[in-house]
C-alpha cells in the first residue's frame, strides 16, 4: 500500500477494375530439396548408384543426396573442397581438397574413405574431371598452372606413384596454362578433355587428347578475345568437336585450332547432357536448350532473388539437379531437382473480368505458346473453384485456336472470390502448365446488428450482447468476440453458433474493462460477410474510507468525519488494478456557501500492485474548515485507457478545536 501526503498550506490554498490476368510457367522445380550447402565446392552426379554428390566448401563436407533431393549421408574432413567428380563406373566419387593439397577417393555407395592422394603443390588441386580411367586435375598459382592426374589402378604398396605432375603439353602451346584450369569432359568421348584458362581474363583454352601414355594437343587457343571475353565455364559438346564457353559460345575446333561456330542467348555457365541438350543458367533462370537452339526448350524460373551456382544432368538425361541460392550469401544455396528439362514448356496466360455479376454470363479468354509448335487441336482443362465448389468444379474442355488463343463462358452460381483454373496436361513434347484468373463476383448485403453500444456499466457487471442476423442463403451461422481494452488481453471467441429462429444470438461478457465486442458474418455464396462491432464502458471498482476521525456526525443533512483541528486525516483507497494505474485525488474547501477547487486542487498518487493508496492529508491546525475529499479514476490522465472515467463518492470532513 502506498502512502502519500498533500501538504496543510496546499490543502488551505486551494480554498480503407481492369481485367484481371494471370500468367502460368511450367518448369519450375519438382519439389524443395533437404540438401543445403553454405558455399558450393562441386557437384556431381552417379548414374549407377542414383546419387547426387555436392560439397560445401564452408563446411569441408561432401554431402550425397538422392534423385529427390533427399539427403543420405556425408563425408567430414574434407578441407575447402572445391569440385567433385565421378568415376566412369559410378563407384568412385572424387573430390579435390586444395586447402590440404589432396584428393580424396570416395566410395559411393558406403561413402567410406577409400585413399587420400597427396598433391605435391603449394596451390590446388582445384578442378577435377574424369577421363580414360583417370582423375584429371589443375593446380599452380595465375603465372605457372599445370595439370596432373591420379590413377587409381596404381597400386602405391608397388612403390609407383598414382598422382603424376606437370601433365599438360607445352609444345604449340605458348606459355601454357595460367592459373588452376577448368577442365571438363564427355563420356561419350572418352579421352577428350577440356581446359580452360582461368588465370587470365582472356579466353585461352585447349582440348587434349588424354588417352595415351601422355596427354597430347588436339587443339589450342592463346588468349588474344578473338572467341571469348574470359572463361567462367568450359563444357566439351557431345557429338560433336565442340566446346560451349560461358554457357554461351559455341567453339568448333579441327586442325588444331578455334574457330566460333554459333551461341545461345545470354548464359552464365552450363551442363550438357549426352544427348546434346544444354542446361544453362542465366540470370536468375535455368533454361534448357535444343543443340544450336536460339528459343529455349524448358525454363525453370527460380524467383527474382536467386543465384544459380552450378548445374549437372543426370545421365541418364532424365533430370538436372541445380544449386540454387536465395536472399543474401549467408542463406546458403540448396540443391533443386528440375524435370522433365527435354520437354518443350509452353506458356499459358488465363484473362478474366476483375469484376462480374452472380448469376450472369462472363467470359475467361487465354493465349497457349510454345517455342515448339503445339499439336492440332489441343484441349485445355477448365476448372472453376467457388464457396458452392470449394474443391473445383470441372467444365467443358477448351479448344485452342491455330493462333494460340482461347475462350469459353460460364454463368458463377456462388458469389465472391471466384477462380478459374486452365490447364494443358502437356504430350510427348511439351510439359504440362497451368494458369488461374480471379474473378470477385458480387453478393448481396445483409443486415447484421449488435446491442449496447456506447453503454457504461459498473464494473463486474454480466452484460449480455445480443446479435441479429438478417437474410442470408445457406450460412446462418455468426460469432460474437470480445476484445477487452489493454494489450494484454487477446481478442476471445465468446460464442460461434446458428442463430435462433429470430436470428438471434448472444453472448455474456464479464465487464471488467472496456470492451469492443464484435459480431461476424463470414458470408456465403450469395451474400457477403459482414462484421458489427459495439463497445460496452465498464467503470472501474473504487471505494475509499476515512481515518483518524474521532466521530461522524451530521451538520445539516450531510454526515461529516470530525476531526481535531491538528490531526491530518488519512484517505486510503481501493480500486481495480492495472499496471502503472494512479488514482486522483480531488480536494476541496467550503467557504461562504460554496465549495471552492483551485489550480492545485487534485493530484494523482500511484496504486500499488493490490490496488490500494493511502494519502495523508495534512492537519489545518485551524477549526471550523469543512472540506471534502474523493477519489476517481480519470480515463487517459490515470495511467491507462481501459476503463471509463469513474468519480468516487465525496467524503466530508469538519475539523473541530
Amino acid at each position: 500500500m502506498r502512502r502519500r501526503s498533500i501538504s496543510t498550506a496546499t490543502a488551505l490554498a486551494v480554498l480503407f477494375g481492369s481485367a484481371a490476368l494471370s500468367a502460368g510457367v511450367a518448369g519450375t522445380a519438382s519439389a524443395a530439396s533437404a540438401a543445403r550447402v553454405t558455399t558450393p565446392g562441386g557437384l556431381a552426379v552417379d548414374g549407377a548408384v542414383k546419387r547426387v554428390f555436392v560439397g560445401d566448401a564452408a563446411k569441408d563436407t561432401v554431402v550425397a543426396a538422392d534423385y529427390s533431393g533427399a539427403v543420405l549421408g556425408s563425408v567430414g574432413g574434407v578441407t575447402g573442397v572445391s569440385d567433385l567428380v565421378v568415376s566412369d563406373d559410378g563407384s568412385t566419387v572424387y573430390a579435390a581438397a586444395p586447402q590440404i593439397h589432396e584428393i580424396w577417393a570416395i566410395d559411393a555407395t558406403t561413402l567410406d574413405v577409400k585413399a587420400r592422394y597427396t598433391v605435391s603443390t603449394n596451390y590446388g588441386p582445384r578442378h577435377v574431371a574424369f577421363s580414360a580411367g583417370k582423375v584429371w586435375f589443375s593446380y599452380g598459382d595465375q603465372w605457372d598452372g599445370d595439370i596432373g592426374s591420379v590413377d587409381p589402378a596404381v597400386d602405391p604398396a608397388t612403390g609407383a606413384d598414382p598422382v603424376a605432375m606437370a601433365q599438360f603439353p607445352t609444345e604449340g602451346t605458348s606459355v601454357g596454362v595460367w592459373g588452376q584450369a577448368l577442365l571438363d569432359t564427355d563420356p561419350t568421348q572418352p579421352g577428350v578433355l577440356a581446359v580452360g584458362e582461368t588465370g587470365l581474363s582472356s579466353d585461352s583454352m585447349a582440348v587434349l587428347d588424354v588417352s595415351g601414355a601422355k596427354p597430347a594437343v588436339v587443339a589450342w587457343h592463346n588468349g588474344d578475345y578473338s572467341l571469348n571475353n574470359g572463361i567462367g565455364d568450359i563444357d566439351v559438346v557431345p557429338g560433336g568437336k565442340q566446346v560451349l564457353v560461358n554457357g554461351r559460345d559455341r567453339d568448333a575446333y579441327a586442325n588444331g585450332t578455334f574457330k566460333a561456330a554459333g551461341s545461345y542467348p545470354g548464359g552464365q555457365f552450363a551442363d550438357i547432357a549426352s544427348n546434346g541438350l544444354v542446361a544453362q543458367a542465366s540470370g536468375t533462370k535455368i533454361l534448357t536448350y535444343q543443340p544450336n537452339a536460339t528459343l529455349p526448350l524448358h525454363t525453370y524460373d527460380q524467383g527474382s532473388t536467386s543465384r544459380p551456382a552450378d548445374l549437372a544432368w543426370a545421365p541418364d538425361d532424365s533430370r538436372v539437379f541445380a544449386l540454387v541460392g536465395t536472399g543474401s550469401e549467408s542463406d546458403g544455396y540448396t540443391l533443386k531437382v528440375l524435370t522433365d528439362p527435354g520437354l518443350n514448356s509452353p506458356a499459358l496466360t488465363v484473362k478474366a473480368p476483375a469484376t462480374a455479376t452472380r448469376g450472369k454470363s462472363l467470359t475467361v479468354t487465354g493465349r497457349l505458346t510454345a517455342s515448339v509448335p503445339l499439336p492440332a487441336g489441343v484441349k485445355l482443362q477448365a476448372t472453376r473453384t467457388d464457396l458452392e465448389s470449394p474443391s473445383g468444379k470441372a467444365l467443358p474442355d477448351v479448344t485452342v485456336k491455330s493462333d494460340g488463343t482461347y475462350s469459353f463462358s460460364d454463368t458463377p452460381p456462388a458469389g465472391g472470390t471466384v477462380t478459374y483454373k486452365v490447364r494443358y496436361a502437356g504430350d510427348v513434347t511439351h510439359s504440362a502448365v497451368s494458369a488461374t484468373g480471379k474473378v470477385s463476383v458480387s453478393r448481396a448485403s445483409t443486415s447484421l446488428s449488435l446491442n449496447n453500444n456506447g453503454k457504461v456499466y459498473s464494473y463486474g457487471a454480466d452484460v449480455k450482447f445480443t446479435a441479429h442476423l438478417g437474410t442470408t442463403y445457406k450460412n446462418r451461422t455468426v460469432e460474437i468476440w470480445a476484445n477487452p481494452y489493454g494489450g494484454d488481453k487477446p481478442n476471445k471467441l465468446l460464442k460461434s453458433g446458428t442463430v435462433d429462429s429470430h436470428g438471434n444470438i448472444s453472448a455474456t461478457v464479464d465487464m471488467t474493462r472496456d470492451t469492443d465486442v464484435t459480431a461476424v458474418f463470414k458470408g456465403d455464396a450469395r451474400y457477403k460477410p459482414k462484421t458489427v462491432k459495439s463497445t460496452g464502458f465498464a467503470k472501474v471498482k473504487n471505494s475509499s474510507v476515512m481515518s483518524k476521525y474521532y466521530k461522524k456526525a451530521k451538520i445539516g443533512t450531510t454526515t461529516y468525519y470530525w476531526f481535531h483541528k491538528n490531526t491530518a486525516p488519512v484517505i486510503t483507497t481501493t480500486m481495480s488494478y492495472y499496471s502503472g494505474r494512479k488514482e486522483r485525488l480531488d480536494l476541496q474547501v467550503y467557504y461562504q456557501g460554496k465549495w471552492y477547487a483551485t489550480d492545485g486542487s487534485s493530484e494523482y498518487f500511484k496504486l500499488a500492485s493490490n490496488g490500494k493508496c493511502a494519502v495523508n492529508l495534512g492537519a489545518p491546525g485551524q477549526s471550523g474548515i469543512k472540506a471534502r475529499v474523493r477519489a476517481s479514476y480519470i480515463n487517459g490522465s490515470s495511467g491507462d485507457t481501459v476503463n471509463t472515467t469513474t468519480y468516487g463518492s465525496w467524503k466530508y470532513l469538519y475539523f473541530s478545536s
